[in-house]
């Protein structure tokens, strides 16, 4: 039984996969990127270069920040994400499911970036903590939307729990497909991408609320982007589009993992960043109510039994 739990977190579906994927994951949206830009891109590991760098060197503490919340922040992430991948993996490839879980999972989504806004708030430093507040605002914009739409889902699936969705492809009907929409779009704006990036913005607040961290520390909010990379685009292949399971199934929930991230990188490929308004805006006046015209169509076609709408 031990054994069993330790190999379920650090192996499969746990840390070493979650991290696998997600580097290779991490090196598609470089290597695409940078031939869209008529660049060559990025050898296969240099994610995984690029982690190892930091851990072999030396963590700073900032002077006159809070130690204990800049310490602890960079852990939430990577554990909230994982425990995510533990539970969709296992839903969809075995079948392991609890009512609720698709709750669970959308609070253990949040974790990642209450753990940047967290840490950069302890640094004490003012652009560290102008991109914890962007970080903030962003969130608080972009959880109506995705809420909304996943509640759309819900209400076709008929179930909270995520075994549910598997086989049903939601998206394959109006309502679903305007949620889909709508939750990759929240998706973007968690995984930080253009055009939703404000709270990183480099060329603003020269990396944001990450601006005071080196070493090992950085190294764990670059982790949990790893592993953001799988999770996320995941949750919408199990939700949206009918998750997968053995064999065959597996093979054809990777296409759609696949698609699902390629849509993520030409958004972040073919837009200009937002300015921090104009993202709030265009989540609450635009993202929103796409999510609310989704969930009255779900209700609507299940009132009525009207499967597609």
């Amino acid at each position: 039984m031990v054994g069993s739990l330790v190999f379920d977190f650090f192996v499969f579906p746990g840390l070493l996969f979650t991290l696998a994927v997600g580097i290779l994951a991490s090196w598609v949206v470089r290597k695409v990127s940078a031939l869209i830009q008529w660049r060559v891109g990025p050898p296969l590991l240099q994610p995984a270069y690029d982690i190892a760098k930091l851990f072999g060197k030396e963590n700073i503490i900032p002077e006159g920040g809070a130690e204990w919340s800049y310490l602890i922040a960079p852990l939430l992430g990577p554990a909230g994400l994982l425990l995510a991948s533990i539970i969709l993996i296992k839903s969809n490839y075995l079948g392991t499911s609890f009512i609720g879980d698709v709750i669970v999972v959308l609070y253990l989504l949040v974790l990642p970036a209450l753990s940047v806004i967290l840490g950069g708030m302890a640094t004490g430093n003012s652009l560290s903590a102008m991109g914890s507040n962007r970080e903030l605002r962003l969130m608080i914009a972009y959880e109506l939307p995705l809420l909304l739409s996943i509640t759309a889902a819900i209400v076709k699936a008929g179930g909270l729990k995520l075994a549910t969705f598997t086989g049903q492809p939601v998206a394959a009907s109006i309502s679903g497909a305007l949620g889909f929409i709508a939750a990759l779009l929240c998706i973007q704006a968690e995984l930080g991408f253009i055009p939703f990036d404000t709270p990183e913005a480099e060329t603003e607040l020269m990396g944001g609320p990450l601006i005071e961290y080196s070493g090992p520390l950085l190294g764990l909010y670059k982790i949990s982007h790893l592993m953001a990379l799988l999770v996320l685009p995941l949750f919408l292949v199990t939700v949206f589009l009918g998750g997968f399971s053995t064999g065959w199934g597996a093979l054809w929930g990777a296409i759609k993992y696949v698609l699902v991230l390629v849509g993520i990188i030409l958004i972040k490929n073919t837009n200009p960043r937002l300015r921090s308004d104009q993202a709030l805006k265009f989540f609450w006046y635009g993202a929103a109510p796409l999510g609310l015209l989704a969930l009255i169509l779900a209700v609507v076609g299940d009132l009525i039994g009207m499967g597609w709408v």
